[in-house]
């Protein structure tokens, strides 16, 4: 930075006493002859600001001595300090000003964190952050203390070395709250190489909660209210977060340094005491208050001193709740903690005891806060009262008791209470240890995170020892600190092999020397505190002697006024202690005999305390053999902090460190407020200046190859363009840098002195300007040639319109006399045509009207004659209809009378007769032997039938006969007919003989056909007979209730009866009748026709021969379609199908396990609507089927010549089915084998075609499948089998679905999804069509309890297969989904001519990269989900969920990590990022998936305000109109990462804090992040409705399953 670079317009800093420093712009430049310069500055007040100077003094200086340049508006506010091109000290609060104007509290300044307390609620540390900052690298991000978090546990991994955390700050900068943050951090963020999916499902492990909970107690017996912050921590602490070999969390370690004691026995005013004690008092149950005296805070001394009892908006007593949960979760017991609170309480009733008397102390025995105090803590009232208000000194000879005054007597008072609290303090760090870090964790340690959150630089008007102590700690925290960020340089230097010389820098070594060496501070105050006579002047002389020499004076000085103070210059600032009491507090022992009272006391648990306390200050351990000998020891306090400091200082050293700089923007704590000049003043305290002087003094700036060459490329001509970016850097360096000093060339980076970059940015804007120059000139002369051509062509088209409307107007004139002439000779002719037309219409009218009426009058006579006929006919009818209806209701009416007198007579004695049992055992009797004589009756008619049949036999032989000689007659004696017919060869008599013989023969058929009508008749009625007499019994036995007396008599009619059924089915074998039916069926089947032509050769041919008959009727019954047949009972050995016995009332017996869907019985093949034969069942019923319908088109003599034809009984093709299902559901083995390992195991999945979608019979048929064998288990009672098999089922399916992942998983899950819902609605259908009444039916009712908790089990179960389906669907559609979110939406660039260049468009051109994946891809994606689910019929339900779950996660991925990256909030970006997502809307659309878009209207919303205007108060108001659906959080965070192009305006701080203004300080709904989509968490998922399943499908088998054996059997054997 020299003179030549002060041109007029630079702007420049100087210094002001209220903003610390201000800006202002260079408007005169004067140097003068003799070497005198002036330079005039103007700040935006109006305000000149003088620069005077010589030449001679500049270059002396170095040019270090001109007024520091402001950085260019491009990099105001930079996440890096580092990155400016002048870093100077305006220029930095500059920088952090901005940054916190724009809610922005964090800033990188190399390796350091700058963190600006921002006194509000803040969305910044929830979970969904955390989770943004895992895995990712420093800088890839905005700054933040998760990515300081994350980079000290990545350098962990990396480099196998422990990392420190080292957060420091004044009070209330928010040191506290960010340590707090990164332990939380450790604790909850999912480290993605290395956490296990079992890890992930769990969350935080108890070691994890236990680190967590150590805050509220370390806040509550360590913090308290101070007038600069709430929560102010009085102590050090550094934790150490333990891991092992795995990266896990396994343990952690606390270590304390310095807890202000005094705090507890005094606090200013404004100020608290601890918080614990306020929360005790507040928080404690009535009855333990009681027992302690616990009443008001305004009761006890040491709490009301500072007069504010409570913190706004804090609740005491629910703090105190989760404070006892916390010491819970470390593993104190509830007992041991109001241990703990009785302690308390006893120091809180210390503090109340009162001293009196004026020259000697006097304390009453009455006092009661004396008495609770000794009681509680289990010590001598007398004891404690005497050595509260004595001293004893001993001699060699003598012990001497002397009186203390009141004063002494208060200080002795408070150093107990101070001396137990310290002790307290201990014990509990003590006791989180042990739980936290055992001797089991500490042999699995491998690599620690330690977090140091200490005390800041304090200057006060007063300062004492703790001021002291802290400053201390600060200096050798700062030396460390400059040597390391001075090693980091010198490293990067060698590193990158660079020409470089020492950089000095102020070493504050000889300052720690003078404080802790021999004869340091510390040293000669250890050496005072010793004596018994030591006083704190005699100290403080000590000092003056010591340190008041000329090798000290820079660091050690006596105040001009004041003999008992000194002044110790630190690194930050000069500070002044005052030198009273910093023996007492450096000493801070008690009497010993107060000491051995307290050692003695019957409170064990104080004891303990004591003992832990002595041990840990001794540095040994807690041991038996110890107790007695180290109580005793009494080593200093500054002594106890300085070896403490020395092994922290160690630790650090050992480790690579991390920083972090907290800093107090205001001391008001007013949210969002910048006090500048303290800010300045805590920035030098804290070392960010010292690091920043550091870097400036050899090369602050450095860019890497690839960065340098993307920025500043366009200063060279294209051809040095090239892949060798070192080569290029070197063209642009000296094409624009002349000084060769300037900058060195490093291996990967170029390294730039202070201020050049601001020089490469001039020359960049310079040259851009030039481009943007001469762009303008020739856009500006093809816009005039433009319109020159214009104007031209539109002259010559003016001409060119002139002459053809002076054409056209003498062409219309031409065609107008054309046009006039004809029109004239047209409307002439017109006019004649039309009165001719007139006159013809006139008299054609007239001539209708004249015909019309003569028709009309003829047409009335003839309606008229009509009329009347019809009248007279109807009444006639009429009156002859009105005589016949009343005597046929006349008629009717008696007899109707007559038959219910007759039918109440037989019902009275059908009641009576039904009432005992013995009538019913009469009727079974008669029904027996009325079989028995219907068995002789069917016998004689085998007889008579046999007769028959050689009669008709015989006689056809004669026919057939006399045919033949006719026929012979007919040839030899054609020419004789006529002398034949009156000569015949037959004689008369023989014709007449032969004619009788016919007719007599038919006869006696006709008497065999009405015999067998009869019999059949017969037959009928005792059916009937038999079937309400079981109806009977059943009423009588239901109402009954069968007495115990009559069950042998009952079971012996069932015996009976069943001997009966056996008979009758005996029977109907005989006859070829299906008389099975006939005991439970009222009604005899009707004929088919009632046509006697069709009937008759039926009865007649039935009557021929019996076994004629039997063969007729079974192929017969095939054939009959009679639509009111009732079949309503089957064979015992033939199942009922469910529906067909529902419809037409059928009980079907017991004993049976039949099923709906089994095969046909043979009473029920003659009904089609009982049974249609299917092609693919079995060609059996094909053949029956074809020959029933040709039976039906068959003559009488068709049936006569088929009569002797055998024709096969169905009982000789399908003999009992269901004994062939039964034996194929016994074997449970084979079936389970074809299930599992033949259907899903190796299902070949039809693949997904939208051109050639498979049927559903070729996706569904292994649910149908299933379906059908689990069915059939369930109708044939196999309960337990069935439920083995669908749990191996289900488990199969499960398997198969989750062994596949990424892309391959996609149509297995799908696939299988569909067909678990499909055996979900066919396991619903069946359990409708099954009832109890069929369990009942067939004896097995004592099964149905079981099988209606198998079907609501595997309901269950099915619903949950489909969850667990879609659970490992989702998850593996989101892994891979989210690979794509960010490349494809975010990064890829699709929309030619908005191509950003903050992704290397540069190297892009020349490469050809992009990102991983793209558009095309992502959709390719969603079409391969789309395609799986239509194909395999997914309900659109289940469609809508999967795809608004994918949806959502890319609009909420999407739109959170927009918000995280500040390099793609650009306008441009923007418009990418708003065509990608178009395109996803279109493909929405096109799917019939509206609801889709709204899932990406934030990610819209955002795009849309990225591109909105942002200059003014009303684009704020259209940016909220737009941008409804995003929180006033959300917008300001996108406005605050805007990044403005070259040529933008930057947004105005005054738009950002309008904006700020909006967010709710409080508001719960106001968040940042939207809630991440996990990966692990499938969403929602909504069982669709039952399905209405095709059971057609369940006849479908591929070919491709040969294996399949017995499901083929089964499913041929099953009708549907």
């Amino acid at each position: 930075m020299s003179l030549e670079t002060y041109v007029k317009g630079t702007q420049c800093w100087f210094t002001d006493d209220k903003e610390g420093w201000i800006s202002a712009t260079l408007t005169t430049k004067d140097v003068a002859a003799d070497g005198k310069v002036t330079l005039t500055f103007v700040d935006e007040t109006g305000k000149d600001h003088v620069f005077s100077s010589t030449l001679a003094k500049i270059q002396e200086n170095n040019n270090a001595n001109l007024p520091p340049m402001r950085n260019p508006p491009l990099l105001e506010g930079t996440e890096d300090l580092t990155n400016l091109s002048y870093l100077n000290e305006p220029a930095v609060l500059s920088n952090i000003k901005t940054r916190y104007s724009h809610c922005n509290i964090y800033t990188y300044s190399g390796i350091v964190l700058i963190a600006a307390n921002p006194f509000a609620r803040v969305n910044l540390y929830t979970q969904d952050i955390i989770q943004a900052y895992s895995g990712r690298r420093r800088g890839e991000l905005e700054p933040h203390l998760f990515a300081i978090a994350e980079d000290a546990y990545r350098c962990m991994i990396r480099d196998e070395k422990n990392q420190t955390i080292v957060v420091s700050g004044e009070s209330g900068a928010g040191k506290t709250v960010s340590a707090k943050f990164i332990m939380r951090y450790f604790a909850t963020a999912d480290d993605s190489d290395h956490t296990t999916e079992a890890t992930k499902a769990v969350g935080m492990s108890e070691t994890e909660e236990q680190i967590l909970a150590t805050n509220p107690i370390m806040e509550a017996f360590g913090n308290a209210k101070t007038t600069r912050n709430d929560n102010s921590s009085r102590f050090g602490k550094f934790t150490e977060i333990q891991f092992d070999k795995d990266r896990n969390i396994i343990g952690a370690k606390i270590r304390t340094y310095l807890l202000e004691r005094s705090r507890l026995v005094y606090q200013p005013e404004h100020e608290r005491n601890y918080h614990i004690f306020y929360q005790l008092v507040a928080g404690a149950p009535p009855s333990e208050k009681k027992e302690l005296d616990l009443q008001t805070i305004h009761q006890f001394h040491y709490l009301k001193q500072g007069g504010v009892p409570i913190i706004n908006g804090v609740d005491d007593a629910a703090e105190f709740e989760i404070t006892q949960r916390a010491l819970s979760t470390i593993g104190i017991s509830v007992k041991v903690q109001w241990y703990i609170f009785r302690l308390l309480a006893a120091l809180l009733h210390i503090g109340n005891i009162q001293v009196t008397g004026r020259n000697d102390s006097m304390i009453s025995d009455e006092d009661p806060s004396l008495i609770t105090a000794t009681r509680v803590l289990g010590i001598s009232l007398p004891e404690f009262k005497k050595w509260l208000i004595k001293k004893q000194i001993t001699t060699r000879s003598e012990k001497i008791v002397s009186n203390l005054k009141p004063e002494q007597s208060l200080v002795v008072r408070d150093s107990v209470a101070k001396y137990i609290y310290s002790s307290l303090f201990d014990w509990l760090v003590n006791n989180i240890n042990s739980s936290l870090s055992n001797d089991s964790v500490a042999s699995r340690i491998h690599s620690f995170i330690g977090v140091l959150d200490i005390y800041g630089f304090e200057h006060f008007k007063k300062n004492s020892f703790e001021q002291f102590c802290i400053n201390y700690a600060n200096e050798k925290l700062q030396q460390e600190f400059n040597q390391h960020v001075f090693k980091l340089e010198q490293e990067e230097y060698v590193r990158e092999k660079i020409d470089w010389t020492f950089i000095e820098f102020s070493d504050n070594q000889p300052c720690i020397e003078m404080i802790e060496g021999k004869l340091g501070v510390l040293s000669l105050l250890d050496e005072e505190s010793r004596l018994p006579s030591g006083t704190d002047q005699g100290w403080c002389n000590k000092l003056f002697t010591q340190l008041g020499t000329e090798k000290h004076k820079k660091w050690f000085t006596k105040p001009r006024f004041s003999n008992s103070a000194f002044t110790i210059s630190h690194y930050a600032h000069e500070v002044t202690y005052e030198c009273e009491g910093f023996l007492e507090k450096n000493r801070d022992t008690l009497p010993d005999e107060l000491l051995n009272l307290l050692k003695n006391s019957d409170n064990e648990f104080l004891e303990e305390v004591l003992m832990t306390s002595a041990t840990l200050g001794a540095g040994g351990s807690l041991s038996e053999d110890k107790r007695k000998s180290v109580i005793n020891r009494k080593p200093t306090l500054g002594s106890i902090f300085k070896g403490s400091l020395i092994q922290l200082m160690d630790t650090i050293n050992s480790t690579n460190v991390h920083y972090i700089r907290c800093l107090k923007p205001n001391e008001a704590k007013l949210p969002w407020v910048f006090d500048a000049p303290m800010v300045l003043g805590q920035l030098r305290a804290c070392g960010v200046l010292e690091t920043i002087r550091i870097s400036c003094a050899g090369y602050p700036s450095r860019w890497s190859f690839p960065e340098f060459v993307e920025r500043y490329y366009m200063l060279v001509n294209s051809e040095h363009w090239g892949f060798d970016t070192q080569k290029m850097c070197s063209a642009i360096l000296e094409a624009s840098i002349k000084e060769a000093d300037k900058y060195q060339v490093g291996l990967t980076k170029i390294f730039f002195r202070a201020g050049l970059l601001a020089y490469m940015e001039k020359l960049r804007t310079d040259k851009l300007n030039s481009y943007a120059t001469l762009i303008q000139k020739n856009m500006r002369r093809f816009v005039c040639q433009k319109q020159y051509r214009i104007a031209r062509k539109a002259a010559i088209k003016l001409q060119c319109l002139a002459r053809k409307w002076a054409a056209e107007k003498a062409a219309r004139s031409l065609r107008e006399e054309r046009s006039a002439t004809l029109l004239q000779t047209f409307l002439r002719g017109y006019v004649q045509r039309k009165k001719y037309v007139e006159t013809r219409n006139h008299v054609l009218r007239l001539q209708c009207a004249i015909r019309s009426k003569l028709a009309r009058d003829s047409y009335q006579k003839l309606r008229a004659n009509d009329g009347a006929t019809k009248i007279q006919q109807i009444w006639r009818g009429v009156r002859a209809r009105r005589q016949y209806k009343k005597e046929r209701k006349s008629i009717i009416l008696i007899q109707s009378c007559i038959r219910r007198n007759i039918a109440r007579k037989e019902l009275l004695a059908l009641k009576a007769e039904a009432r005992s049992v013995d009538h019913l055992k009469e009727v079974s009797y008669r029904l027996e032997g009325k079989v028995v004589e219907l068995t002789r009756a069917l016998d004689l008619a085998h007889q008579q039938n046999k007769s028959f049949d050689s009669q008709v036999a015989t006689l056809e032989n004669q026919v057939r006969l006399w045919k033949e000689r006719y026929e012979s007659l007919q040839q030899s004696k054609s020419k004789e007919t006529a002398l034949a017919a009156e000569n015949p060869t037959v004689p008369k008599a023989e014709f007449e003989t032969l004619k009788a013989a016919n007719v007599e023969l038919q006869s006696k058929y006709n008497e065999s056909v009405e015999k067998n009508r009869s019999m059949d008749q017969e037959i009928a009625k005792l059916t009937e007979h038999l079937s309400r007499t079981k109806e009977e019994i059943q009423k009588l036995s239901a109402q009954a209730k069968v007495k115990p007396e009559d069950t042998e008599a009952v079971l012996a009619l069932k015996r009976e009866n069943q001997h009966v059924k056996e008979q009758l089915a005996q029977l109907s074998k005989a006859t070829g009748r299906d008389t099975s039916s006939f005991p439970l069926t009222s009604r005899v089947t009707s004929p088919p026709s009632s046509n006697p032509a069709t009937l008759l050769p039926t009865q007649s041919m039935a009557s021929m021969h019996n076994h004629t008959i039997d063969k007729y009727e079974n192929s017969y019954s095939f054939a009959k379609e009679v639509p009111h047949k009732t079949v309503t009972a089957l064979p015992p050995s033939v199942p009922v199908p469910h529906h067909v016995a529902a419809k037409n009332g059928i009980v079907a017996p017991k004993g049976n396990r039949n099923r709906s869907n089994s095969t046909p019985d043979i009473a029920g093949l003659d009904n089609p609507a009982l049974f249609r034969p299917q092609k693919t069942t079995n060609n059996v019923f094909d053949n029956l089927d074809n020959h029933s319908r040709g039976a039906k088109a068959m003559s009488s003599d068709d049936w006569a010549r088929r009569v002797a034809r055998a024709r096969p009984s169905i009982h000789s093709l399908v003999e009992q089915p269901e004994v062939e299902i039964v034996r194929i559901l016994e074997d449970e083995e084979g079936l389970q084998e074809e299930i599992l390992t033949g259907l899903i195991k190796n299902m070949k999945i039809p693949s997904p075609s939208l051109s050639n979608v498979p049927l559903v019979k070729e996706v569904m048929f292994p649910a149908h499948l299933i379906g059908l064998l689990t069915t059939q288990m369930w109708k044939y009672g196999f309960v337990k089998e069935s439920e083995r098999l669908m749990i191996n089922v289900m488990q199969a399916i499960q398997q198969q679905s989750m062994a596949n992942s990424n892309d391959e998983s996609i149509v297995p899950c799908a696939y299988w999804l569909s067909n678990v819902h499909e055996l979900l609605s066919l396991i619903c259908i069946s359990e409708q069509d099954i009832t109890r009444e069929e369990y009942v039916a067939r004896g097995t009712d004592d099964l149905w309890p079981e099988y209606e908790q198998l079907v609501s089990t595997v309901k269950y179960e099915l619903e949950c297969l489909e969850y667990n389906i879609f659970h490992v669907w989702m998850k593996s559609l989101k892994k891979q989904l989210n690979k794509m979110i960010i490349p494809a939406i975010i990064e890829s660039q699709a929309l030619p001519g908005f191509i950003t260049n903050d992704s290397g468009r540069f190297f892009n051109k020349l490469i050809g990269s992009g990102p991983t994946f793209s558009m095309d891809d992502l959709l390719l994606l969603f079409n391969k989900i789309w395609k799986a689910m239509s194909c395999y019929y997914v309900e659109h339900s289940v469609v809508r969920q999967v795809m608004t779950e994918l949806l959502k996660m890319v609009g909420v991925t999407g739109f959170n990590d927009l918000l995280m990256r500040r390099n793609f909030c650009t306008w441009k970006r923007a418009m990418q990022i708003q065509y990608n997502i178009t395109r996803i809307e279109e493909w929405c659309k096109g799917h019939d998936l509206p609801e889709g878009t709204l899932q990406l209207e934030h990610l819209m919303q955002a795009t849309k305000l990225l591109q909105l205007k942002k200059a003014s108060q009303n684009d704020i108001e259209i940016i909220y109109d737009v941008c409804w659906m995003l929180t006033p959080t959300q917008i300001q965070k996108l406005v605050q990462n805007y990044m403005i192009a070259d040529y933008e305006v930057p947004v105005s701080p005054e738009l950002i804090k309008a904006i700020a203004m909006r967010v709710a300080a409080n508001e719960k709904n106001d968040t940042l992040m939207l809630d991440a989509i996990s990966l692990e968490d499938a969403g929602s998922f909504e069982t669709p409705e039952i399905r209405d399943v095709d059971l057609e499908g369940e006849r479908y088998l591929p070919g491709w399953l040969v294996s399949l054996t017995r499901l083929k059997s089964l499913m041929h054997l099953v009708v549907v």
